[in-house]
């Protein structure tokens, strides 16, 4: 009887989904192998990894295809649709029938795969290595099918990198001409950068009139006037395309600006010039969408992810994503692309992680999917923009109302949410945009669908334990999230397969008067001897990239014209400049020190006073009165290790009892405590 029912399964999908030709034309697999040298995970077993490049040919006519910038500009195929390509990477268990039916989509953040270093290690624990790539095998012995795939069309080939195989707008048989944008610095002296900032990445060619007329600025600080570099004094270099023999080849080159004085340490330089070659970089959110869709639903073709009979293994598909990740996954719900062109779910539930408050330089003619916006550097790009908030709010200088989920309404193909995000947001990337009015006056609304989880005293990523203070002031802050993430996919998942409801949202709130300005006397941080609390923020601002930006996704002013602000709070401190009102990590809970969402630049690496990118700080309690520290000592507060490790494990008990972490991780505190302490108070 069993069988005979999985047999009218597939006989339906299949006339379900025949009528249409799928989006995914090809999936090539080009290699198999075992993953983690066959190791097996508890009774899931051992896992295999499959290489593979999907193909894909989507219809510029479908209704659902239409959110994405100049695709009706791409070159087609005989049947009048745009083809792409990209690559694929799996994680799944060698018996799909011994998994727990789920996909886990981790959205590479600028073509790395970082889930693993994510959920797979344990607090005070190792992270995933090549000696032991599956750390401590979390999401593997939870059954889960891991998938990435690439969808950025800028990078460079390399060190594993996923790349999209984008298609280029054309206008009359030519390649298109726009306005194109870079800004670029250094925190040490050099005389070269690549145009992109960060390594690896393409950028769009000049035309040779733009690079004729190209015009390069320079300025200290982002809010000062750029100075004019004399032409003479700098040129573009543009690099060969790397050879790739598997996989998706390059398509934009590595262009470096050349400096005869050199970059100034901090120094922001600008240049602007007409480009040419404009990626359809939509697509990549088409193609995220249309490769989980395949593997939940196709039977035909070469979907590797179906049981013996045929029908597809997975019933439930999750999408994880880090930072620009994150954001990337913001983008893809307010464009409509958790629904595929035949009306599915595609995911049944999100992890924003880090994103901030912001979408993404995703789907424009001329994007540049590398771009956030921060405090100093990159701050006038198009990722701080509205619309900020998963419920209804109203941008104060456009008027328009607008939502992230705003394109699903009471549809069946809305996904659950849970966003999670660091102190650093809150400081580094408008993080409290998420939950108010875009003028910070009051809490917003947040959907029944939706949780918010932000995770006091931690940094955007954990910074290595022991911590070092590199290029800022204080040390960076260690304080770890990921047991958080862990307790809370497991949530997700009884949140989606039983409708049990997640563990509730925990953010700052003006409600509970845990969401203030920030300034030093409204989070009431402690003047510590020696640290120098922030004067600036990152603060977007409502910026004029043209008449079209809005509706076609196409930028004609670089730099924009800036408008005014909208308003971003930060958690009120207690008395030991610790976050209230936010979910604490045990060791902030129970703390050693001040852990921070900011820290500032150096001096000697320019920019001084400036928010040291996306970094947070660590600042020890005093081991003795001498400091004048204002905050009790460490022997004030704890009669010794043994006290303070006891403290730490009670601190775990309501995170296990409320599901925020998993049990399994509460005794792992005991040796990870031991360490901190150690580090603390070590002469």
């Amino acid at each position: 009887m069993q069988a005979l029912q999985r047999w009218l399964l597939a006989a339906l999908v299949f006339v379900s989904v025949s009528t249409v030709r799928a989006e995914v034309v090809e999936f090539k697999v080009l290699k198999r192998e075992p993953f983690a040298g066959g190791q097996a995970f508890g009774d899931v077993g051992p896992y295999e990894q499959i290489t593979a490049l999907a193909r894909f040919a989507v219809d510029p006519k479908n209704e659902r295809n239409r959110a994405i910038v100049d695709l009706d500009l791409a070159p087609k195929n005989a049947d009048g649709k745009v083809e792409f390509a990209s690559d694929v990477v799996i994680l799944a268990p060698k018996n799909l029938a011994k998994g727990n039916g789920a996909i886990f989509y981790d959205v590479n953040n600028r073509g790395n795969k970082l889930a693993l270093g994510m959920f797979n290690r344990p607090p005070g624990g190792p992270a995933p290595s090549k000696d032991n790539p599956a750390g401590d095998g979390f999401l593997m012995r939870k059954g889960y099918t891991v998938v990435w795939s690439g969808w950025i069309g800028e990078l460079l080939p390399g060190d594993g990198r996923l790349l999209l195989q984008a298609p280029q707008a054309h206008e009359n048989g030519k390649l298109i001409k726009g306005i194109v944008r870079h800004e670029t610095s250094s925190d040490t002296k050099v005389k070269s950068m690549v145009l992109s900032r960060r390594p690896n990445h393409g950028s769009y060619p000049p035309t040779k009139e733009g690079e004729a007329n190209a015009v390069l600025t320079k300025r200290a600080m982002e809010k000062d006037k750029g100075e004019v570099v004399p032409r003479d004094q700098w040129k573009l270099v543009q690099a060969p395309l790397r050879p790739v023999t598997d996989g998706v080849p390059q398509t934009l080159p590595e262009i470096r600006l050349e400096i005869d004085a050199g970059f100034e340490p901090g120094w922001l330089y600008e240049v602007v010039y007409e480009g040419e070659g404009s990626l359809v970089q939509g697509v990549g959110l088409a193609s995220v969408r249309d490769l989980i869709s395949f593997f939940r639903f196709r039977i035909s073709g070469k979907n590797p992810l179906r049981d013996e009979q045929g029908v597809p293994a997975l019933h439930r598909a999750y999408a994880f994503g880090v930072s620009q990740s994150g954001r990337f996954l913001r983008h893809l719900l307010y464009q409509g692309f958790n629904e595929d062109t035949q009306g599915r779910i595609v995911f049944d539930g999100l992890i924003p992680h880090v994103a901030g408050g912001g979408l993404g330089f995703f789907n424009h003619r001329f994007a540049q999917p590398n771009r956030h916006n921060g405090q100093h550097e990159d701050h006038l790009y198009p990722a701080d923009v509205f619309p900020f908030t998963y419920g209804p709010s109203t941008d104060p200088y456009s008027k328009r109302t607008d939502s992230i989920l705003g394109r699903y309404a009471k549809s069946k193909v809305q996904p659950k949410v849970m966003h999670t995000q660091s102190a650093a947001e809150y400081w580094h990337r408008a993080g409290s945009l998420v939950h108010t009015d875009p003028l910070g006056k009051t809490d917003a609304d947040i959907p029944d669908n939706v949780r918010i989880y932000s995770f006091g005293g931690t940094q955007h990523g954990p910074a290595a334990f022991p911590p070092a203070k590199g290029n800022s002031d204080n040390y960076t802050n260690f304080a770890d999230y990921r047991p958080f993430l862990r307790g809370l996919l497991v949530a997700l998942d009884e949140w989606v397969r039983e409708d049990k409801a997640p563990p509730a949202s925990i953010y700052p709130r003006f409600a509970d008067r845990t969401l203030v300005a920030p300034t030093r006397a409204a989070t009431g941080f402690p003047k510590i001897p020696g640290v120098r609390f922030p004067t600036v923020i990152q603060q977007p601002s409502y910026n004029d990239f043209g008449p079209m930006f809005a509706s076609k996704g196409i930028i004609t002013i670089e730099p924009p014209k800036v408008g005014g602000d909208y308003v971003v709070l930060v958690p009120k401190g207690d008395a030991d400049g610790n976050d209230t009102g936010m979910l604490l990590p045990p060791e902030v809970a129970v703390p050693l020190g001040a852990y921070t969402g900011w820290n500032l630049r150096k001096k000697t690496i320019g920019a001084d006073g400036a928010l040291a990118s996306l970094q947070g700080s660590f600042i020890p309690f005093p081991l003795d009165d001498k400091a004048k520290d204002p905050r009790p000592t460490l022997s004030k507060r704890y009669a010794d290790v043994k006290a303070y490790v006891g403290f730490l494990d009670d601190a775990c008990i309501p995170l296990v009892r409320e599901r925020y972490i998993v049990a399994e991780d509460r005794p792992r505190y005991q040796a990870y405590g031991t360490a901190l302490w150690k580090f603390v108070t070590a002469p």
